[in-house]
């Protein structure tokens, strides 16, 4: 259980795939843990199902107002766009490396892998993503497996990554796991 800890689930403005942010975060809450939406920017973020629009969500805090320290655990969603913007932004980039530098477990899906190569934290990490990533993360140092989920321990930290929203069941399940340790 994860009674008492916080997890950041750092997305974009615009761009998150609404079901890899939603599903994850029940998992965390009936799991007794509190979720916090950390942006860039304030306000609402909006998701997406696929490339349609879909319902907008209340940040919680951007990166500029926390730090990895104030979260237990932190949750990297996909979407094209969302990571793809995160990787962009330095003080995401930074964001996401301090949870490795802490030891702290990280859990990515689909596309999010592209922020954790920009953090420069994958080298030496067996993981999956979406397939288009795999030349992506080699090219990083990564191993890159085709699994519905990659539970890695060789770092600091323990490293959750699966492939898409089909994986949502085994994602969570090993994101909850991770994060009780």
């Amino acid at each position: 259980m994860m009674d008492g800890k916080t997890i950041a689930f750092l997305v974009a403005p615009e761009g998150v795939e609404e079901v890899e942010l939603t599903e994850p975060w029940k998992a965390v809450t009936q799991a007794g843990g509190t979720p916090k939406l950390v942006s860039t920017a304030s306000g609402r973020i909006q998701a997406f199902n696929h490339l349609d629009k879909s319902d907008t969500y209340a940040v919680d805090a951007t990166v500029d107002e926390v730090s990895a320290s104030d979260f237990d655990g932190l949750v990297l969603p996909g979407g094209v766009a969302n990571p793809d913007f995160l990787r962009m932004e330095p003080k995401a980039v930074r964001f996401v490396r301090d949870f490795f530098d802490a030891g702290k477990p990280v859990a990515a899906i689909c596309h999010a892998p592209w922020t954790l190569v920009e953090a420069d934290v994958v080298r030496d990490r067996t993981m999956t993503s979406w397939p288009s990533l795999r030349t992506d993360l080699r090219n990083a140092g990564a191993t890159w497996v085709d699994k519905e989920v990659v539970v890695d321990t060789t770092g600091l930290n323990i490293l959750v990554t699966s492939r898409k929203p089909d994986d949502l069941k085994a994602f969570n399940q090993a994101t909850v796991d991770a994060f009780s340790a």
